[in-house]
Protein backbone atom coordinates (compact mmCIF):
# COMPACT_ATOMS: atom_id res chain seq x y z
CA UNK A 1 0.00 0.00 0.00
CA UNK A 2 2.86 2.50 0.64
CA UNK A 3 3.41 2.28 -2.82
CA UNK A 4 0.39 4.79 -3.85
CA UNK A 5 2.24 7.21 -2.23
CA UNK A 6 5.46 6.93 -4.45
CA UNK A 7 6.00 10.35 -6.30
CA UNK A 8 7.74 11.24 -9.65
CA UNK A 9 10.59 13.85 -9.48
CA UNK A 10 10.22 16.47 -11.72
CA UNK A 11 13.44 16.08 -13.76
CA UNK A 12 11.76 12.31 -13.96
CA UNK A 13 9.13 13.69 -15.42
CA UNK A 14 10.43 15.93 -17.80
CA UNK A 15 13.46 13.27 -18.85
CA UNK A 16 10.39 11.25 -19.96
CA UNK A 17 8.92 13.29 -22.35
CA UNK A 18 9.16 11.42 -25.97
CA UNK A 19 11.29 8.58 -24.76
CA UNK A 20 8.75 6.28 -25.84
CA UNK A 21 8.56 7.70 -29.71
CA UNK A 22 5.18 9.27 -28.85
CA UNK A 23 6.01 13.17 -28.12
CA UNK A 24 3.38 15.01 -29.40
CA UNK A 25 4.04 17.97 -31.53
CA UNK A 26 5.17 21.13 -30.10
CA UNK A 27 3.18 23.46 -32.74
CA UNK A 28 1.08 26.26 -30.12
CA UNK A 29 2.44 29.77 -29.44
CA UNK A 30 0.51 32.20 -26.91
CA UNK A 31 -2.10 32.91 -29.19
CA UNK A 32 -2.91 29.85 -29.66
CA UNK A 33 -3.25 29.16 -26.03
CA UNK A 34 -5.13 32.87 -25.46
CA UNK A 35 -7.33 31.58 -28.28
CA UNK A 36 -7.73 28.31 -26.53
CA UNK A 37 -8.09 29.30 -23.65
CA UNK A 38 -11.16 31.72 -24.53
CA UNK A 39 -12.62 28.97 -26.46
CA UNK A 40 -12.62 26.85 -23.64
CA UNK A 41 -14.66 29.77 -20.88
CA UNK A 42 -17.22 31.56 -23.20
CA UNK A 43 -20.21 29.41 -23.93
CA UNK A 44 -23.46 28.52 -22.13
CA UNK A 45 -22.26 30.72 -19.38
CA UNK A 46 -22.28 34.19 -21.55
CA UNK A 47 -25.37 33.42 -23.17
CA UNK A 48 -27.22 31.37 -20.57
CA UNK A 49 -26.06 31.64 -17.01
CA UNK A 50 -25.76 35.80 -17.33
CA UNK A 51 -29.86 36.52 -17.25
CA UNK A 52 -30.50 33.59 -14.92
CA UNK A 53 -28.30 34.76 -12.57
CA UNK A 54 -29.20 38.36 -12.65
CA UNK A 55 -33.16 37.57 -12.82
CA UNK A 56 -32.93 35.19 -9.59
CA UNK A 57 -30.08 35.82 -7.31
CA UNK A 58 -28.20 39.42 -7.75
CA UNK A 59 -29.91 41.81 -10.20
CA UNK A 60 -27.90 44.26 -12.32
CA UNK A 61 -24.75 43.64 -9.14
CA UNK A 62 -24.93 40.74 -11.12
CA UNK A 63 -21.18 42.21 -12.40
CA UNK A 64 -20.17 42.12 -9.34
CA UNK A 65 -20.72 38.29 -9.05
CA UNK A 66 -18.45 37.85 -12.18
CA UNK A 67 -16.02 39.83 -10.77
CA UNK A 68 -15.69 37.59 -7.53
CA UNK A 69 -16.40 34.67 -9.74
CA UNK A 70 -13.37 35.93 -11.65
CA UNK A 71 -11.23 36.75 -8.95
CA UNK A 72 -11.79 32.84 -7.39
CA UNK A 73 -10.82 31.43 -10.54
CA UNK A 74 -7.68 33.59 -10.27
CA UNK A 75 -6.43 31.78 -7.35
CA UNK A 76 -6.73 28.47 -8.94
CA UNK A 77 -5.37 29.88 -12.57
CA UNK A 78 -2.47 31.10 -10.26
CA UNK A 79 -1.62 27.91 -9.14
CA UNK A 80 -2.01 26.07 -12.85
CA UNK A 81 0.27 28.75 -14.33
CA UNK A 82 3.19 27.83 -11.73
CA UNK A 83 3.13 24.00 -12.31
CA UNK A 84 2.59 24.35 -15.98
CA UNK A 85 5.41 26.27 -16.66
CA UNK A 86 7.53 24.00 -14.09
CA UNK A 87 5.97 21.18 -15.55
CA UNK A 88 5.80 21.22 -19.68
CA UNK A 89 4.64 18.01 -20.24
CA UNK A 90 0.70 16.69 -20.60
CA UNK A 91 -1.20 15.71 -17.91
CA UNK A 92 -2.37 18.70 -16.20
CA UNK A 93 -3.75 18.31 -12.90
CA UNK A 94 -3.23 15.00 -12.87
CA UNK A 95 0.74 15.32 -13.64
CA UNK A 96 0.91 18.03 -11.12
CA UNK A 97 -0.53 15.51 -8.37
CA UNK A 98 1.95 13.23 -9.47
CA UNK A 99 4.67 15.33 -9.02
CA UNK A 100 3.54 16.37 -5.43
CA UNK A 101 0.60 13.96 -3.64
CA UNK A 102 1.22 10.66 -5.11
CA UNK A 103 0.20 8.40 -8.06
CA UNK A 104 -3.06 7.35 -5.98
CA UNK A 105 -3.86 11.04 -5.79
CA UNK A 106 -2.64 11.99 -9.12
CA UNK A 107 -5.17 8.70 -10.27
CA UNK A 108 -8.18 10.33 -8.53
CA UNK A 109 -7.52 13.74 -10.01
CA UNK A 110 -7.36 12.01 -13.52
CA UNK A 111 -10.26 9.86 -12.78
CA UNK A 112 -12.24 13.32 -11.64
CA UNK A 113 -11.37 15.11 -14.59
CA UNK A 114 -13.14 12.45 -16.77
CA UNK A 115 -15.80 14.43 -14.90
CA UNK A 116 -14.82 17.62 -16.23
CA UNK A 117 -13.75 17.46 -19.69
CA UNK A 118 -15.50 14.14 -21.12
CA UNK A 119 -18.89 15.05 -19.42
CA UNK A 120 -17.96 18.56 -19.78
CA UNK A 121 -18.37 18.68 -23.64
CA UNK A 122 -21.69 16.35 -23.23
CA UNK A 123 -23.01 18.83 -21.71
CA UNK A 124 -21.95 21.66 -24.09
CA UNK A 125 -23.23 19.47 -26.86
CA UNK A 126 -26.71 19.07 -25.46
CA UNK A 127 -26.78 23.15 -25.32
CA UNK A 128 -25.25 23.84 -28.78
CA UNK A 129 -28.23 21.10 -29.72
CA UNK A 130 -31.25 23.70 -28.38
CA UNK A 131 -29.61 26.36 -30.10
CA UNK A 132 -28.96 24.48 -33.14
CA UNK A 133 -31.94 23.66 -33.54
CA UNK A 134 -33.66 27.05 -32.68
CA UNK A 135 -31.57 28.64 -35.93
CA UNK A 136 -32.85 26.02 -37.87
CA UNK A 137 -36.15 27.17 -37.24
CA UNK A 138 -35.43 30.58 -38.18
CA UNK A 139 -35.29 29.51 -41.85
CA UNK A 140 -38.45 26.97 -41.38
CA UNK A 141 -36.15 23.72 -40.62
CA UNK A 142 -37.95 21.71 -37.91
CA UNK A 143 -35.93 18.94 -36.16
CA UNK A 144 -38.75 16.11 -34.62
CA UNK A 145 -38.56 16.94 -30.74
CA UNK A 146 -37.74 13.23 -30.56
CA UNK A 147 -34.64 13.46 -32.25
CA UNK A 148 -33.32 16.61 -30.43
CA UNK A 149 -34.19 15.89 -26.69
CA UNK A 150 -32.60 13.12 -23.88
CA UNK A 151 -34.74 10.52 -23.62
CA UNK A 152 -34.08 10.28 -19.79
CA UNK A 153 -34.85 13.02 -17.53
CA UNK A 154 -34.06 13.51 -13.27
CA UNK A 155 -36.73 15.14 -11.06
CA UNK A 156 -34.70 16.36 -8.45
CA UNK A 157 -37.49 16.57 -6.09
CA UNK A 158 -38.47 13.14 -6.42
CA UNK A 159 -34.95 11.70 -6.75
CA UNK A 160 -36.61 9.53 -9.82
CA UNK A 161 -35.67 9.05 -13.39
CA UNK A 162 -38.15 9.38 -15.70
CA UNK A 163 -38.84 9.09 -19.55
CA UNK A 164 -39.24 12.11 -22.21
CA UNK A 165 -41.11 10.28 -24.93
CA UNK A 166 -37.89 11.09 -27.18
CA UNK A 167 -35.45 8.65 -28.81
CA UNK A 168 -32.04 10.18 -28.54
CA UNK A 169 -30.43 13.88 -29.28
CA UNK A 170 -28.89 13.36 -32.28
CA UNK A 171 -27.21 17.11 -33.09
CA UNK A 172 -25.61 16.69 -29.99
CA UNK A 173 -24.27 13.30 -31.21
CA UNK A 174 -23.39 15.21 -34.49
CA UNK A 175 -21.28 17.75 -32.84
CA UNK A 176 -19.90 15.60 -30.77
CA UNK A 177 -18.50 12.97 -33.94
CA UNK A 178 -17.40 16.75 -36.01
CA UNK A 179 -15.04 17.87 -33.31
CA UNK A 180 -13.25 14.63 -32.40
CA UNK A 181 -12.50 14.42 -36.39
CA UNK A 182 -11.39 17.95 -36.33
CA UNK A 183 -8.71 16.78 -32.98
CA UNK A 184 -7.86 13.21 -34.68
CA UNK A 185 -6.76 15.44 -37.71
CA UNK A 186 -4.18 17.81 -36.09
CA UNK A 187 -3.52 20.22 -32.90
CA UNK A 188 -2.51 22.74 -35.61
CA UNK A 189 -5.68 22.00 -37.36
CA UNK A 190 -8.13 21.80 -34.20
CA UNK A 191 -6.16 25.11 -32.58
CA UNK A 192 -6.89 26.77 -36.10
CA UNK A 193 -10.43 25.95 -36.35
CA UNK A 194 -10.76 27.05 -32.78
CA UNK A 195 -8.99 30.43 -33.31
CA UNK A 196 -11.70 31.15 -36.59
CA UNK A 197 -14.77 30.38 -34.42
CA UNK A 198 -13.45 32.20 -31.32
CA UNK A 199 -12.81 35.25 -33.71
CA UNK A 200 -16.75 34.79 -34.65
CA UNK A 201 -18.31 34.17 -31.27
CA UNK A 202 -15.92 37.20 -29.85
CA UNK A 203 -17.26 39.37 -32.46
CA UNK A 204 -20.95 38.54 -32.17
CA UNK A 205 -20.71 39.68 -28.24
CA UNK A 206 -18.62 42.68 -29.35
CA UNK A 207 -21.41 43.05 -31.62
CA UNK A 208 -24.54 43.48 -28.20
CA UNK A 209 -21.74 45.04 -26.05
CA UNK A 210 -21.22 47.99 -28.65
CA UNK A 211 -24.68 48.56 -29.99
CA UNK A 212 -26.42 47.89 -26.67
CA UNK A 213 -24.86 50.05 -24.86
CA UNK A 214 -26.62 53.22 -26.43
CA UNK A 215 -29.84 51.36 -25.62
CA UNK A 216 -28.88 51.24 -21.95
CA UNK A 217 -31.99 53.34 -19.64
CA UNK A 218 -29.89 54.24 -16.10
CA UNK A 219 -34.07 52.88 -14.77
CA UNK A 220 -32.93 49.61 -14.80
CA UNK A 221 -29.92 50.13 -12.54
CA UNK A 222 -32.50 51.51 -9.95
CA UNK A 223 -31.82 49.09 -7.34
CA UNK A 224 -28.19 48.00 -8.64
CA UNK A 225 -28.08 45.81 -6.07
CA UNK A 226 -32.20 45.02 -5.15
CA UNK A 227 -32.97 44.44 -1.26
CA UNK A 228 -32.62 40.77 -0.40
CA UNK A 229 -36.16 39.44 -0.21
CA UNK A 230 -35.83 38.02 3.07
CA UNK A 231 -34.50 34.42 2.08
CA UNK A 232 -30.65 33.70 2.04
CA UNK A 233 -28.85 34.22 -1.58
CA UNK A 234 -32.11 35.95 -3.41
CA UNK A 235 -31.01 39.59 -3.99
CA UNK A 236 -28.80 41.81 -1.47
CA UNK A 237 -24.70 40.99 -0.96
CA UNK A 238 -26.12 37.54 0.09
CA UNK A 239 -27.37 36.78 -3.44
CA UNK A 240 -24.36 38.65 -5.28
CA UNK A 241 -21.98 35.96 -3.62
CA UNK A 242 -25.07 33.21 -4.44
CA UNK A 243 -24.88 34.17 -8.02
CA UNK A 244 -20.81 33.95 -7.92
CA UNK A 245 -21.48 30.38 -7.29
CA UNK A 246 -23.95 29.89 -9.75
CA UNK A 247 -21.83 32.01 -12.51
CA UNK A 248 -18.77 29.92 -11.41
CA UNK A 249 -19.65 27.47 -13.94
CA UNK A 250 -18.85 30.44 -16.45
CA UNK A 251 -15.67 30.06 -16.02
CA UNK A 252 -14.69 26.61 -16.10
CA UNK A 253 -12.43 25.59 -19.56
CA UNK A 254 -9.24 28.17 -18.67
CA UNK A 255 -7.30 24.64 -17.01
CA UNK A 256 -7.83 23.19 -19.80
CA UNK A 257 -4.94 25.40 -21.60
CA UNK A 258 -2.61 23.47 -19.36
CA UNK A 259 -3.29 19.95 -20.65
CA UNK A 260 -1.51 20.94 -23.86
CA UNK A 261 1.78 21.99 -22.35
CA UNK A 262 3.33 19.15 -24.22
CA UNK A 263 2.62 20.74 -27.58
CA UNK A 264 3.33 24.35 -26.52
CA UNK A 265 6.69 25.84 -28.40
CA UNK A 266 7.86 27.40 -25.20
CA UNK A 267 5.78 26.35 -22.23
CA UNK A 268 7.84 27.94 -19.59
CA UNK A 269 6.87 31.65 -20.91
CA UNK A 270 3.76 30.57 -22.48
CA UNK A 271 1.53 28.86 -20.53
CA UNK A 272 0.83 31.73 -17.86
CA UNK A 273 -0.28 33.81 -20.34
CA UNK A 274 -2.66 31.60 -21.65
CA UNK A 275 -4.14 30.83 -18.72
CA UNK A 276 -3.84 33.79 -16.65
CA UNK A 277 -4.78 35.75 -20.18
CA UNK A 278 -7.63 33.54 -21.68
CA UNK A 279 -9.69 34.50 -17.68
CA UNK A 280 -8.71 38.26 -17.66
CA UNK A 281 -10.35 38.33 -21.50
CA UNK A 282 -13.26 36.42 -20.73
CA UNK A 283 -13.62 37.92 -16.86
CA UNK A 284 -13.59 41.38 -18.73
CA UNK A 285 -16.23 40.31 -21.78
CA UNK A 286 -18.24 38.31 -18.97
CA UNK A 287 -18.72 41.84 -17.18
CA UNK A 288 -19.46 44.18 -20.04
CA UNK A 289 -22.48 41.65 -20.98
CA UNK A 290 -23.70 41.78 -17.94
CA UNK A 291 -23.36 45.44 -17.77
CA UNK A 292 -25.46 45.82 -20.55
CA UNK A 293 -27.99 43.62 -21.01
CA UNK A 294 -29.26 44.23 -17.37
CA UNK A 295 -29.36 48.08 -18.80
CA UNK A 296 -31.55 46.88 -21.43
CA UNK A 297 -33.52 45.10 -19.62
CA UNK A 298 -35.10 44.94 -16.36
CA UNK A 299 -33.49 42.25 -14.37
CA UNK A 300 -36.93 40.11 -13.48
CA UNK A 301 -36.96 39.80 -17.26
CA UNK A 302 -33.84 37.88 -17.87
CA UNK A 303 -34.94 33.87 -16.85
CA UNK A 304 -34.79 32.66 -19.84
CA UNK A 305 -32.84 30.20 -21.79
CA UNK A 306 -31.46 33.33 -24.28
CA UNK A 307 -31.43 36.15 -22.30
CA UNK A 308 -29.44 38.66 -24.98
CA UNK A 309 -32.24 37.61 -27.48
CA UNK A 310 -34.30 39.21 -24.69
CA UNK A 311 -32.51 42.37 -24.90
CA UNK A 312 -32.04 42.32 -28.53
CA UNK A 313 -35.67 42.37 -29.13
CA UNK A 314 -36.29 45.00 -26.08
CA UNK A 315 -34.07 47.53 -28.45
CA UNK A 316 -36.84 47.11 -31.12
CA UNK A 317 -36.07 47.02 -34.64
CA UNK A 318 -32.91 48.50 -34.68
CA UNK A 319 -31.22 45.34 -33.45
CA UNK A 320 -33.23 42.60 -34.03
CA UNK A 321 -31.10 41.67 -37.08
CA UNK A 322 -28.91 40.11 -34.45
CA UNK A 323 -30.98 37.50 -33.42
CA UNK A 324 -29.65 35.09 -35.81
CA UNK A 325 -25.77 35.91 -35.36
CA UNK A 326 -26.37 35.91 -32.00
CA UNK A 327 -27.41 31.95 -32.36
CA UNK A 328 -24.69 31.58 -34.59
CA UNK A 329 -22.32 33.51 -32.08
CA UNK A 330 -23.53 30.59 -29.57
CA UNK A 331 -23.36 27.61 -31.39
CA UNK A 332 -19.78 28.83 -32.73
CA UNK A 333 -18.80 29.41 -28.64
CA UNK A 334 -20.04 26.22 -27.66
CA UNK A 335 -18.68 24.33 -30.29
CA UNK A 336 -15.04 25.99 -29.50
CA UNK A 337 -15.89 25.01 -25.39
CA UNK A 338 -16.54 21.22 -27.27
CA UNK A 339 -13.75 21.18 -28.53
CA UNK A 340 -11.46 22.64 -25.89
CA UNK A 341 -13.18 20.32 -23.92
CA UNK A 342 -12.11 17.25 -25.53
CA UNK A 343 -8.43 18.44 -26.22
CA UNK A 344 -8.24 18.09 -22.30
CA UNK A 345 -9.70 14.94 -22.21
CA UNK A 346 -7.62 13.32 -24.70
CA UNK A 347 -4.10 14.50 -23.18
CA UNK A 348 -5.07 13.48 -19.62
CA UNK A 349 -5.47 9.84 -21.08
CA UNK A 350 -2.50 10.16 -22.88
CA UNK A 351 -0.70 10.66 -19.95
CA UNK A 352 -1.81 8.46 -17.63
CA UNK A 353 -1.76 5.24 -20.12
CA UNK A 354 2.08 6.89 -20.97
CA UNK A 355 2.31 6.29 -17.19
CA UNK A 356 0.74 2.77 -17.46
CA UNK A 357 -2.07 3.46 -14.93
CA UNK A 358 -4.51 2.75 -18.72
CA UNK A 359 -3.81 0.41 -21.36
CA UNK A 360 -0.67 1.65 -23.38
CA UNK A 361 -2.85 1.19 -26.16
CA UNK A 362 -4.42 4.91 -25.11
CA UNK A 363 -0.77 6.24 -25.14
CA UNK A 364 -0.47 5.58 -29.19
CA UNK A 365 0.03 8.40 -31.33
CA UNK A 366 -0.93 8.75 -35.13
CA UNK A 367 2.02 8.10 -37.38
CA UNK A 368 1.31 10.82 -40.05
CA UNK A 369 -1.08 13.33 -37.76
CA UNK A 370 0.80 12.67 -34.30
CA UNK A 371 -2.24 13.30 -32.26
CA UNK A 372 -3.49 10.52 -29.39
CA UNK A 373 -5.99 9.58 -32.11
CA UNK A 374 -7.14 6.37 -29.64
CA UNK A 375 -7.85 8.54 -26.86
CA UNK A 376 -9.64 11.06 -28.70
CA UNK A 377 -12.10 8.18 -30.32
CA UNK A 378 -13.04 6.69 -27.31
CA UNK A 379 -14.01 9.92 -25.66
CA UNK A 380 -15.99 11.04 -28.85
CA UNK A 381 -17.74 7.62 -28.55
CA UNK A 382 -18.45 7.77 -24.90
CA UNK A 383 -19.18 11.34 -25.17
CA UNK A 384 -21.80 10.65 -27.87
CA UNK A 385 -23.34 8.30 -25.72
CA UNK A 386 -23.87 11.09 -22.93
CA UNK A 387 -24.63 13.91 -25.21
CA UNK A 388 -27.35 11.90 -26.73
CA UNK A 389 -28.80 10.21 -23.84
CA UNK A 390 -28.86 12.33 -20.88
CA UNK A 391 -30.25 15.92 -19.66
CA UNK A 392 -28.45 19.10 -19.39
CA UNK A 393 -29.19 19.77 -15.57
CA UNK A 394 -27.70 16.38 -14.00
CA UNK A 395 -24.43 16.74 -16.63
CA UNK A 396 -23.72 20.57 -15.48
CA UNK A 397 -23.84 19.81 -11.97
CA UNK A 398 -21.33 17.14 -12.61
CA UNK A 399 -18.83 18.70 -14.16
CA UNK A 400 -19.17 21.72 -11.88
CA UNK A 401 -17.51 19.87 -8.92
CA UNK A 402 -15.40 17.14 -10.69
CA UNK A 403 -13.72 21.16 -11.75
CA UNK A 404 -13.64 22.55 -8.39
CA UNK A 405 -12.06 19.54 -6.62
CA UNK A 406 -9.41 19.38 -9.35
CA UNK A 407 -8.76 23.49 -7.92
CA UNK A 408 -8.48 22.21 -4.71
CA UNK A 409 -5.93 19.54 -5.63
CA UNK A 410 -3.85 21.37 -7.46
CA UNK A 411 -3.65 24.17 -5.09
CA UNK A 412 -2.70 22.27 -2.37
CA UNK A 413 -0.23 20.98 -4.54
CA UNK A 414 1.21 24.64 -4.94
CA UNK A 415 1.41 24.37 -1.06
CA UNK A 416 2.98 21.16 -1.08
CA UNK A 417 5.43 21.55 -3.44
CA UNK A 418 6.86 25.21 -2.21
CA UNK A 419 7.80 23.42 1.49
CA UNK A 420 8.60 20.45 0.16
CA UNK A 421 10.82 21.56 -2.93
CA UNK A 422 11.61 25.08 -2.39
CA UNK A 423 14.82 24.80 -5.04
CA UNK A 424 13.39 23.52 -7.65
CA UNK A 425 13.27 26.28 -10.23
CA UNK A 426 9.86 27.99 -11.10
CA UNK A 427 10.20 30.33 -14.50
CA UNK A 428 6.59 31.74 -12.87
CA UNK A 429 5.62 31.63 -9.22
CA UNK A 430 1.92 31.65 -7.92
CA UNK A 431 2.27 35.61 -6.27
CA UNK A 432 1.84 36.21 -2.20
CA UNK A 433 2.36 32.81 -1.60
CA UNK A 434 0.89 31.18 0.56
CA UNK A 435 -2.20 33.30 0.65
CA UNK A 436 -3.15 32.70 -2.82
CA UNK A 437 -3.17 28.46 -2.54
CA UNK A 438 -4.99 28.73 0.79
CA UNK A 439 -7.87 31.34 -0.92
CA UNK A 440 -7.83 29.01 -3.78
CA UNK A 441 -8.39 26.21 -2.01
CA UNK A 442 -11.37 27.74 0.45
CA UNK A 443 -13.09 29.35 -2.56
CA UNK A 444 -12.92 25.74 -4.49
CA UNK A 445 -14.33 24.28 -1.16
CA UNK A 446 -17.30 27.31 -0.51
CA UNK A 447 -18.64 26.82 -3.93
CA UNK A 448 -18.66 23.00 -3.86
CA UNK A 449 -20.54 23.34 -0.99
CA UNK A 450 -23.41 24.83 -2.57
CA UNK A 451 -23.71 22.11 -5.20
CA UNK A 452 -26.94 19.77 -3.95
CA UNK A 453 -26.23 16.64 -2.13
CA UNK A 454 -27.24 14.04 -5.27
CA UNK A 455 -24.20 16.14 -6.82
CA UNK A 456 -21.96 14.85 -4.11
CA UNK A 457 -23.47 11.76 -3.78
CA UNK A 458 -23.14 10.72 -7.53
CA UNK A 459 -19.03 12.17 -6.97
CA UNK A 460 -18.66 9.48 -4.17
CA UNK A 461 -20.12 6.85 -6.05
CA UNK A 462 -17.91 7.62 -9.43
CA UNK A 463 -15.14 8.09 -7.52
CA UNK A 464 -15.36 4.98 -5.73
CA UNK A 465 -15.66 2.73 -9.25
CA UNK A 466 -12.34 4.64 -10.36
CA UNK A 467 -10.67 3.68 -6.94
CA UNK A 468 -11.44 -0.43 -7.79
CA UNK A 469 -10.06 -0.04 -11.52
CA UNK A 470 -6.89 1.54 -9.70
CA UNK A 471 -6.70 -1.64 -7.63
CA UNK A 472 -7.06 -3.55 -10.10
CA UNK A 473 -5.51 -2.37 -12.70
CA UNK A 474 -3.68 0.53 -12.46
CA UNK A 475 -1.40 -0.05 -9.48
CA UNK A 476 -0.36 -3.40 -10.59
CA UNK A 477 0.44 -1.87 -14.30
CA UNK A 478 1.63 1.52 -13.19
CA UNK A 479 5.28 2.46 -14.32
CA UNK A 480 6.33 4.64 -11.62
CA UNK A 481 8.08 1.90 -9.77
CA UNK A 482 11.36 1.61 -12.38
CA UNK A 483 11.44 5.43 -11.61
CA UNK A 484 13.51 7.52 -8.94
CA UNK A 485 11.23 8.72 -6.19
CA UNK A 486 13.44 11.93 -5.06
CA UNK A 487 10.21 14.00 -3.68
Amino acid sequence: MANIWIKKSIPSLVAAEGTHGNNLRRTLGRFNLIMLGIGGIVGAGIFVLTGQAAATYAGPAIVLSFVFAGIACAFAALCYSEFASMIPIAGSAYTYAYATLGEFIAWIIGWDLILEYLFGGATVSVGWSSYMVSLLASFNITVPPELCNAPFAFDATTHQWMGTGSIINLPAMFIVAFISLVLAIGIKESASFNNVIVIVKIVVILLFIGLGIFFISADHYDPFIPPNTGEFGHFGWSGIFRASGIVFYAYIGFDAVSTVTQEVRNPQKDMPWGIIGSLIVCTVLYVAVGFVMTGMVKYDLLNTAAPIAVAVDAAGDTMRWLAVPIKVGAIAGLSSVILVQFLGQTRIFYSMASDGLLPKGFASVHPKFQTPFVTTLITGFFAMLVGGLFPIQLLGELVSIGTLLAFVIVCAGVLVLRYRNPEIHRPFKTPLFPYVPILGIASSLGVMATLPGDTWLRLIVWMGIGIVIYFAYGRRKSKLNSLPNTL
